[in-house]
């Protein structure tokens, strides 16, 4: 429609106007193409997170290839500090791969010969080799890959801009069609008839609605921006206002993402400091083993004075499955042992303790991963304690999942963690509800389960698909490239601080702070720019919806149109910028998510405008036969009756009550005060328009004041009938 108008302009040779409707197109076009690139750089963040490099051996020779170059069958080296290559099957060795960022699992997996390792998982210890089994798209890590280049979901503001328009185009259609058909019959002139349908076609079109919903939103990023909370795609701000469902990833989300020292259970003859202390020495110092970092660190807050001197360390033996040092507590004292290791094999060594196997399941039990800790003489070992390791919720993970239940948002946790690790976490979280159970995902319903557990990345993609088609604004929160696909397809995707930087590209929102506060202020900022844009959208409703009507009855009325193209240029320029300032206007968030009632929006918009064209009627019919203006004069009276009528409406519907008790943002008062100064010098000075009398120009302003304090009270019960308020 825009088009179309301005090639009329163009035939009618009104280049001016042409180009300020030209501008707003390209604008408008400028910022889809802007978000259309997003896509390609989240895919250049997986490409990136993947290894290079990787040592192949062909025709009996070990190489540094190019992982691209990997086909299935290669024979490639897992070595410690590197990243897997490829999908493969390990034929022999053993290694310690941190998969979370794929699968989600908190803890490190061992893998020895038979196991898989994906593509993208990070060797922590260890060495291996292993049998490429896919490569590139076919990766479980290429795989995530594609559903993010797939990934799409039509906003909630596209889908309200489209309604908007559509239902202003189905009314303004009708009414442009029976204009033409009527000046047709009064026999005006071609060049008339074209000026006229012109006119009216620029009425019709709410040229800055998408720039006013990209105004606000950029508002609400700025204020965001202030407080931790960057969004890397406008939309999001809006959307954050709407969702009533939070989906969260577990490991690094709602959890810390690192290992630590849970619980300690002494045995007979030992204390919590000691076996601390002992499990410490047979930890190494520094390295990348993040189960002896979270050892030695919490080892590190505790003091033992008679602890024995290191002689000797041995490292982790993945097929002994323990690690161990050889002290002595004096020059003359006999050598001793440390060892710390999995249960089952510790208890072999060590002299059996009663109610130790009961221990260490019932702390299995709890999710939590167990180690034993043996001490003493070589041919007298001792069962000295368990020691159980955790990835503990973030500190305010409670407190969220707490105020966005206030603020009528469900929260529900997706991870690829087992059920009885998710509901530990979920039970100190706040999270109270069903774990999935390896039912069908496709027709799941967000009240249905509080805990998928055992997900895989394609899973948490399904669910967000899911919960969107049963009618719910999701948002999806993570950390890892395992959440990206789920990011990018839920309306508001969120990335912490310490996600990946596939998370951060995929995500429509990056918290840039540690801790998840910044989700709550997301939210409340989103439902403050919301509001703001529902004003504007009732507004532009309002006046779209009168506007060709009003030329209808001005040619009935007067036998000629009571607007020129020039006249209604100027409107959109200057009622539209002053519309969009309420996008700064103090506003009144709502308590429960935001919802676009696009029918209701309509019937109120048409409502409020079937007042302020009665309004506009009333003054042209005093001006024509009470006033006897000339065609200029009278052109010049609608101009002014709906720029100033725009004026009162505007301050009358800014609020769902009375206009009085919430006050005006400065902006709105310096844009409103602009707005009647220009129109009245133009008005006054006969600049583009036939000049009208100081007194004439006056009374309209008055007149439109008094509108507006009417039109406050005619609102309240139209608002309630039609729940917007």
């Amino acid at each position: 429609m825009l088009e179309a108008a301005v090639l009329l302009q163009l035939g009618l040779h009104e280049y001016a106007q042409a180009a300020i409707v030209f501008a707003l197109l390209v604008f408008n076009a400028v910022l889809g193409y802007v978000q259309s690139t997003r896509a390609e750089a989240t895919l250049a963040a997986l490409k990136g997170r993947l290894a290079l490099n990787a040592p192949v051996r062909r025709d009996g020779i070990w190489t540094i290839g190019a992982a691209a170059a990997l086909v299935k069958g290669d024979l490639i080296k897992l070595s410690l500090g590197g990243v897997v290559a490829a999908d493969a099957s390990i034929v022999s060795g053993e290694v310690l791969l941190d998969q979370s960022m794929l699968t989600g699992e908190s803890l490190p997996v061992e893998a020895g010969a038979g196991a898989h390792a994906f593509a993208g998982a990070l060797i922590r210890r260890g060495e291996a080799i292993a049998t490429v089994t896919a490569t590139g798209s076919r990766t479980k890590f290429g795989h995530t890959a594609d559903l993010i280049r797939t990934a799409h979901v039509v906003s909630s503001q596209q889908r309200a801009v489209l309604g908007v328009v559509r239902n202003l185009a189905i009314y303004n259609g009708i009414a442009v069609l029976a204009l033409l058909a009527y000046s047709l019959h009064l026999g005006l002139s071609a060049a008339d008839i074209v000026s006229l349908v012109l006119t009216a076609v620029l009425a019709s079109i709410p040229v800055a609605l998408p720039a006013t919903f990209t105004l606000a939103s950029a508002v609400g990023a700025r204020h965001l921006a202030a407080l931790g909370v960057l969004p890397t795609r406008l939309s999001a701000v809006d959307e954050a206002g709407s969702i009533d469902v939070l989906c969260c990833d577990k490991t690094g989300t709602l959890t810390q993402n690192a290992l630590k020292v849970t619980a300690i259970r002494p045995l007979a003859g030992f204390d919590e400091a000691h076996v601390l202390a002992f499990a410490a020495l047979a930890s190494s110092d520094g390295g990348p083993d993040p189960v002896d970092a979270a050892i030695r660190l919490s080892a590190g807050t505790q003091r033992v004075r008679d602890l024995p001197a290191l002689l000797r360390f041995v490292p982790f033996d993945a097929k002994s499955k323990m690690s161990e040092a050889v002290v002595r507590s004096g020059p003359r004292e006999p050598e001793q042992r440390a060892i710390k290791g999995a249960f089952a094999t510790v208890t072999l060594l060590a002299a059996a303790e009663p109610g130790a196997a009961e221990q260490a399941h019932a702390l299995e039990q709890n999710g939590y991963r167990v180690l034993a800790v043996a001490f003493g003489p070589a041919g007298a070992l001792r069962l000295a304690g368990l020691i159980a390791l955790s990835d503990p919720p973030r500190a305010d993970a409670k407190a969220l999942v707490a105020e966005l239940g206030t603020l009528g948002i469900r929260t529900i946790m997706l991870t690829g963690d087992a059920a009885t690790t998710a509901g530990i976490v979920a039970s100190e979280v706040g999270l109270a509800g069903p774990i999935f159970s390896g039912a069908s995902l496709s027709k799941t319903t967000p009240e249905r389960y509080a805990v998928y557990a055992g997900v895989l990345p394609e899973d948490k993609y399904s669910l967000v698909q899911a919960f969107q088609k049963s009618g719910n604004i999701v948002g999806m929160c993570g950390d890892g490239a395992n959440d990206a696909p789920a990011l990018r397809q839920a309306q508001m995707g969120i990335a912490v601080a310490t996600g990946t930087d596939v998370a951060k590209y995929a995500a429509g929102i990056v918290l840039t702070t540690s801790g998840l506060a910044g989700i709550v202020s997301a939210v409340k900022e989103g439902r403050i720019t919301f509001q703001r844009v529902l004003r504007y959208t009732l507004n532009s409703i309002m006046k779209k919806s009168m506007m060709v009507v009003f030329l209808a009855v001005g040619l009935i009325m007067t036998g000629h149109a009571v607007l020129t193209p020039m006249l209604m240029v100027l409107l959109m320029v200057i009622g539209d910028f002053l519309a969009m300032s309420l996008t700064t206007d103090n506003v009144r968030p709502s308590r429960t998510p935001n919802t676009w009632r696009i029918g209701a929006l309509t019937v109120g918009g048409v409502a409020i405008g079937a007042c302020l064209l009665l309004y506009c009627i009333a003054l042209l019919w005093y001006g024509a036969f009470r006033l006897h203006l000339g065609t200029g004069e009278l052109q010049t009276l609608a101009f002014l009756g709906i720029a100033f009528g725009s004026q009162a409406t505007i301050y009358a519907i800014r609020d769902r009550h009375h206009l009085w008790p919430l006050p005006p943002s400065r902006l709105l008062l310096l844009s409103s005060t602009c707005d009647v100064a220009i129109s009245v010098g133009l008005a006054v000075g006969g600049f583009l328009m036939s000049p009208l009398p100081w007194i004439v120009v006056a009374s309209v302003l008055v007149t439109a004041a008094v509108f507006g304090i009417v039109l406050n009270f005619l609102k309240l019960p139209l608002f309630r009938r039609l729940q917007l308020s």
